[in-house]
């Protein structure tokens, strides 16, 4: 049965990465992507609720589409993602035009569930979570007939590739809705992550993002036993069986990777992963950085606050001390790597002194750049008994304050690359330019994932390249750069999706 949908993404990587999911077993089912509601027979929104605003998104694009159900009875709506999850049938209750609420677990029932919806079922909610018998679906590449990315070869891979490694969380920290919208932490087998990348890889992707809510907890019993070493601050860090590095020097080991002196060679050029948790970044993490090229020069490893205090009260197990030597270590652990971090500002009880150490640890780490959250109270967390006592007014100074501090930090180290020459890998046209490739704009990102836009006249034939760029101007959040050079490489056509970029209010688009 032929249907077309039109899929819609709220939120993080984790959500962007379900969405390419999903988008694959509807095509799977007979399904053909449209670009806009009005064209479809089915509209999916697929949801973050990790922060209030992401919510109200939801909110109000659900009331959108109640004129168009009104007009057509037989469109299917549907609300997959952590909202969904969070919800379930209540979400049915409140939302008379919705049809169908669709958990992250749930994303391989979805097209028997939407020909249920189409063939006249009753509104449906189907929320369980697969803690017995963990599912991960494995990409694909797109049938032909298919047409999400006009005029691009549709049987390759995209330039960057997000591969899923586990799902759920066991973190529990007081603020965060995520153990209860993705559940406890499940891990995918080492071997299904080498294959998927692998497949990626052979189809032309040349950067992989690895993914997890907690990503570098990652255990397997079929990879080596995790190192037993010292923490940093003097405390024991045995009972931490993360396996990641294992995993990431598998993937080096078994996956081709890219050589510029191959001509026309596929293979992997860098290898990505977010979000790490503090607790999670050993030593063994910090020998992988030293010891594998393929690795990025740029960790994002969220922090959350730089108060002992507010970290307790946050339930992040790890103190302030703790955190800056594993960011030292890291840095010591490659020549020029960067970090970057989240930081909640706001939070129940946060004095200014608390917020002042923060201040401190983000100029003490030297982050190139930063992600700033108002806190904001979220359903089913231990952080509601906390109450919500720092005014609006307040959260607001403070976040201000923070990225003052951080826009400093990372101007000056955008200015200080400005005559260099650094390795872009270009992954679609400029942000500005909306998908437009025929107005000769690029972007791309250096190892380090600074943001670097190029001006070149045949700008759809460095989609997927790897090139060396001269810096010519710092922006205020990218880089300007002039072509050099581009490698004796004509590798497969890619599609041009890159991931979304975080806004600088702390919302996700």
């Amino acid at each position: 049965m032929d249907f077309r949908y039109f899929l819609q993404t709220f939120g993080c990587q984790m959500n962007v990465h379900d969405s390419d999911r999903m988008a694959g077993v509807l095509r799977a089912a007979g399904g053909i992507s449209v670009e806009r509601p009005e064209e479809a027979d089915l509209v999916v929104l697929n949801t973050c609720s990790v922060r209030e605003k992401a919510e109200q998104k939801l909110r109000s694009e659900v009331g959108k589409l109640a004129p168009l159900k009104r007009a057509r009875p037989d469109l299917v709506v549907a609300v997959a993602g952590c909202v969904a999850q969070q919800e379930g049938e209540a979400l049915l209750g409140r939302v008379r035009h919705i049809d169908l609420v669709v958990g992250p677990d749930n994303i391989a029932e979805l097209p028997a569930l939407v020909m249920e919806q189409m063939s006249g079922a009753p509104p449906m909610a189907r929320t369980e979570f697969d803690t017995i018998a963990p599912r991960f679906l494995m990409w694909s590449p797109p049938p032909p007939g298919d047409m999400p990315f006009a005029g691009r070869d549709l049987r390759s891979a995209p330039v960057m590739a997000l591969v899923t490694t586990m799902k759920g969380c066991d973190e529990r920290c007081s603020f965060c809705i995520v153990p209860h919208t993705r559940g406890p932490e499940r891990y995918r087998a080492a071997r299904e992550v080498i294959d998927e990348i692998r497949r990626f890889v052979d189809a032309g992707a040349r950067e992989v993002l690895l993914l997890g809510q907690t990503v570098n907890s990652f255990r397997d019993p079929s990879l080596p036993p995790s190192d037993r070493e010292d923490d940093p601050t003097g405390g024991s860090a045995d009972s931490e069986e993360s396996q990641f590095a294992h995993l990431l020097r598998a993937i080096a080991r078994e996956v081709p990777l890219w050589d510029p002196r191959s001509p026309k060679a596929r293979g992997l050029a860098r290898l990505r992963y977010t979000s790490p948790h503090p607790r999670h970044a050993t030593a063994s993490l910090a020998r992988a950085h030293a010891e594998l090229d393929v690795l990025a020069r740029h960790v994002h490893l969220p922090v959350q606050s730089g108060s002992d205090r507010v970290l307790r009260r946050m339930i992040r197990r790890y103190t302030r001390a703790h955190y800056v030597a594993c960011a030292e270590r890291l840095k010591r652990a490659r020549v020029g790597l960067t970090l970057s971090t989240d930081v909640i500002v706001g939070f129940p009880g946060e004095t200014e002194d608390d917020f002042a150490q923060t201040l401190s640890l983000v100029r003490e780490v030297g982050f190139v750049s930063l992600y700033g959250f108002k806190y904001s109270p979220r359903p089913y967390t231990p952080a509601l008994r906390l109450g919500d006592d720092v005014p609006e007014t307040v959260k607001s100074e403070r976040l201000a304050r923070l990225f003052e501090v951080a826009e400093a930090l990372g101007s000056a180290h955008r200015a200080a690359l400005v005559g260099t020459r650094q390795t872009v890998l270009v992954e679609g046209a400029s942000k500005s330019e909306k998908g437009d490739l025929s107005h000769g704009r690029v972007q791309g990102r250096t190892e380090r994932s600074e943001i670097v836009h190029i001006d070149a006249p045949d700008a759809e034939s460095l989609v997927g390249e790897i090139v060396e760029v001269e810096i010519t101007r710092a922006n205020k959040h990218s880089l300007a750069g002039a072509l050099v050079r581009t490698p004796p490489l004509a590798g497969p056509k890619m599609h041009s999706r890159r991931l979304p970029l975080w806004q600088e209010d702390g919302e996700a688009p």
